[in-house]
């Protein structure tokens, strides 16, 4: 199985311009995340997937590889699209946030192994049991489950709601990354599976960190 791990870095930030490229401990976080990504051990590939010449030039700095996308994309998904086209043998294609300087490898190589389990498994996400000082923190996204691993739902609210709490309530955070199993070449057609299945979170499988 052919592994490609995709790290969408936009620099023009709405909340913070220039992210990819602020100082963590004095490297830029993206040169972070991209190590983290490199420490997996199922990936053939780490690309930073960016439309910013100053994000591309420092991830090359470093050593690194870096494609220049279109600066007309709404999501990294749809960045992580175009890259996608360049990499027609690839079976999986992890999406790692380029805002996680932290991600642990071992979530990378355990998402992409979900897919070597399950042939017909098209996405999936991780989660975590969340710590309870996060449950009323709106930036920490929540996500329940079925019985079989799918979302349900996702919520910045708490959830399940605990109207009658036990011992044995958790609640889980959603870990921004996920996996895709890329369909035929064409674009249009990968990037509507990508959609469809954003949409359609019930085909999302969610493993459990």
């Amino acid at each position: 199985m052919k592994v490609l791990c995709v790290i969408p870095a936009r620099y023009a930030s709405t909340r913070l311009p220039g992210k990819p490229l602020a100082l963590i401990a004095g490297k830029p976080m993206i040169q972070h995340v991209y190590m983290k990504a490199c420490e997996a051990k199922l990936p053939d590939d780490v690309i930073v997937a960016t439309d910013n010449e100053k994000v591309f030039e420092t991830v090359h700095g470093f050593g690194g590889r870096a494609i220049m996308t279109s600066p007309d994309h709404p999501s990294g998904t749809d960045r992580l699209a175009e890259v996608a086209l360049n990499f027609p043998d690839v079976d999986v294609i992890v999406n790692v946030q380029g805002a996680e300087p932290m991600i642990p490898p071992e979530i990378i190589d355990r998402l992409a192994k979900a897919f070597e389990a399950e042939s017909d498994l098209k996405m999936a996400t991780m989660k975590v049991l969340m710590r309870e000082e996060d449950y009323n923190n709106p930036a920490a996204v929540k996500v329940v489950t079925d019985n079989n691993g799918y979302a349900l739902y996702f919520s910045r609210s708490l959830m399940p709601y605990p109207r009658n709490k036990t011992e044995h309530y958790k609640v889980y955070k959603h870990v921004g990354i996920y996996a895709y199993r890329p369909v035929a070449s064409c674009s249009a057609s990968f990037c509507n599976t990508l959609l469809w299945h954003l949409l359609n979170w019930k085909k999302q499988k969610v493993w459990s960190s």
